[in-house]
């Protein structure tokens, strides 16, 4: 029986992390064979009233630029609220009136509370907010792109974050990961009829939506994008994906910086990985597709994980199962075969090409992260952008 068991076990364990080097191919596959939904023309006769929410957390050196992005959108009816969290803001001098910028007296430390902050300060109330980070930049389309989905019925959107920046081979491989994620965890989710998942920035919500999923919630440390994909899709809601409202990211360019991030994001990901548990085992019980498939979506590990722990379960078999060190072969590439489909989508500069030469360098910095988890949430609230060249 214990053998039995034994054998049980590792054989599910593979299956658990297997799976994912299948799944983009699996999901490019049903994209392909879906009927492409194509958003309706706006019904719409006058432009929703946005708020549009940037947070910014010690520093403010690139506010000026994306309030001037914002500033040229091909939109009227809108305004910006800068919550300048723990923030020297005698540097910030807008004439427009349309830009209302907010020092709270204590400090925040959380993304949700910046957002409330700015909430509960609003000068009207708005229909829609939709949510900038401080080192971003912004089409001129980007509401009326937003606007599409929101006309169709969809009450939370997704756009797309590229990147502002490829000065390094970081910057790079974080653009590449970006693309791989836009792409399957974006697109072909939302096309296969459930939900794009959350990118932190470059999104927008309903107001009401907003505050019912997290005004009672207090989201402290990284993830309250996680949190707020797991109270919408929980609502049955669906998050639609629009490749065309685009927002510019600036890139993860130093090691250190890469570093400290992606601690954060593992800490984030072992913080919640149960809101994937719940929403699948909850698409089971509802018969909801939308839940099922972005709980299983939730349940991956981050990548340069499975990837590691495919490589070793590959490994152990060479002993254990010659066999299946085909399966984990074939893994490998559809994982790469999905991988490369993703980036020749998005048609790339150049510059990401050359960089995935340089990805096991880009894993292993990802491996010291790991290291970092439990201390993740106190290296720093937010990503520090030094505008450093060292990769």
């Amino acid at each position: 029986m214990l053998a039995t068991f034994i054998q049980f076990l590792w054989c599910f364990i593979q299956f658990a992390i297997g799976y994912n080097l299948f799944f983009p191919l699996l999901l490019y596959i049903l994209f392909k064979l879906s009927r492409k939904r194509q958003f309706t023309p706006s019904a719409e006769t006058q432009e929703p009233d946005y708020a549009i929410i940037v947070t910014a957390y010690e520093q403010v050196d690139l506010i000026p630029a994306v309030v001037e992005s914002i500033l040229a959108l091909n939109y009227a009816n809108y305004m910006v609220y800068i919550v300048a969290d723990k923030c020297d803001v005698s540097s910030l001098h807008f004439t427009d009136n349309r830009v209302v910028v907010l020092r709270p007296p204590e400090t925040l430390g959380s993304n949700t509370r910046s957002h409330f902050y700015a909430i509960r300060n609003f000068k009207r109330a708005h229909e829609r907010l939709t949510i900038i980070d401080s080192d971003n930049l912004v089409e001129p389309t980007y509401l009326t792109e937003l606007n599409k989905a929101f006309a169709a019925g969809y009450v939370a959107v997704q756009g797309v974050r590229k990147a502002k920046n490829l000065n390094t081979t970081i910057a790079c491989l974080d653009a590449a990961r970006d693309m791989y994620y836009h792409y399957f965890d974006g697109e072909a989710l939302f096309k296969v009829g459930s939900s794009a998942t959350l990118a932190g920035s470059g999104m927008a919500f309903t107001v009401e939506l907003y505050r019912t999923c997290l005004e009672k919630l207090d989201v402290t440390g990284a993830g309250f994008d996680k949190v707020l994909q797991y109270e919408i899709v929980k609502r049955k809601y669906r998050i639609a994906f629009v490749e065309t409202a685009v927002v510019y990211d600036e890139k993860t360019s130093g090691s250190d910086q890469l570093v400290k991030q992606r601690a954060r994001w593992i800490n984030t990901w072992f913080r919640y990985v149960k809101f994937g548990a719940t929403l699948f085992l909850n698409g089971i019980i509802n018969f909801n597709w939308n839940q099922f498939l972005f709980g299983i979506v939730l349940l991956r590990p981050p990548l340069f994980i499975f990837l590691i722990l495919s490589m070793f379960f590959m490994a152990a078999n060479i002993f254990i199962n010659p066999l299946m060190v085909l399966v984990w072969i074939s893994g490998f590439i559809a994982f790469i075969l999905g991988f490369f489909i993703a980036i020749l989508h998005s048609k790339p500069d150049p510059k990401v090409y050359k960089s995935l030469l340089s990805i096991p360098k880009f894993i292993f910095f990802q491996v010291l992260s790991l290291l970092k988890i439990r201390k993740a949430n106190k290296i720093s609230v937010a990503t520090r952008h030094s505008g450093t060249t060292n990769d």
